[in-house]
């Protein structure tokens, strides 16, 4: 075949492969947080819990044995560093002022499963205090947390401390994709499929 033969048919093979991969696609279910929303208090459940699948399916894929790796002896354990995203996430939920019950996390925990457990915890209890809140409690202005005072000012929205919660994750789960890796682990986001 020449050039001029095989140029029209570009465009149908383009399309037969979109319509196949696109049957692919509609088999696998997609999370909730995935699907569209009409209201600020879906968006930040939506954002806040693609957040916490993305460090708990990374946490779930370390191996057990790996929880106490340290890249060097001054740095936290990868176990430890869930931890501290589960106790941060935690720490300024709490000072969001929500009547949602508190989890308790142990923090001296070093197995896989009770980490990933707190994590766990830590992750619905954020998703029923965005729920409570609702639209107007998520805008409304409140008194800094503590440290945050430093560089939020004296008052900032709650709508605010959880985005900074979820960049911190996000900052939390990068050190965490460097533990995995130096493990010989692929974090699940990264794998192709």
């Amino acid at each position: 075949m020449n050039q001029r033969m095989i140029l029209p048919l570009v465009p149908l093979l383009a399309s037969v492969l979109s319509a196949q991969s696109a049957a692919k696609q509609s088999d696998r279910q997609a999370p909730e947080f995935l699907g569209p929303c009409s209201d600020l208090v879906c968006e930040i459940e939506h954002d806040w819990s693609r957040n916490n699948v993305l460090i708990d399916g990374l946490a779930n894929a370390m191996p057990e044995e790996k929880y106490g790796f340290k890249p060097t002896p001054a740095q936290q354990s990868f176990g430890e560093r869930v931890l501290h995203a589960a106790e941060v996430n935690l720490m300024l939920l709490q000072a969001l002022g929500a009547k949602t019950p508190t989890p308790s996390i142990d923090l001296k925990v070093t197995s896989k499963a009770a980490t990933m457990a707190a994590l766990e915890r830590v992750g619905s209890y954020g998703v029923a205090v965005i729920k409570e809140l609702g639209e107007e409690g998520l805008r409304a202005r409140i008194d800094s947390p503590g440290p945050m005072q430093w560089f939020m000012g004296p008052k900032v929205s709650r709508q605010r401390v959880l985005y900074f919660l979820m960049t911190h994750s996000q900052d939390t789960y990068g050190q965490l994709v460097v533990y995995a890796r130096l493990n010989g682990v692929t974090p699940p986001a990264s794998r192709q499929p």
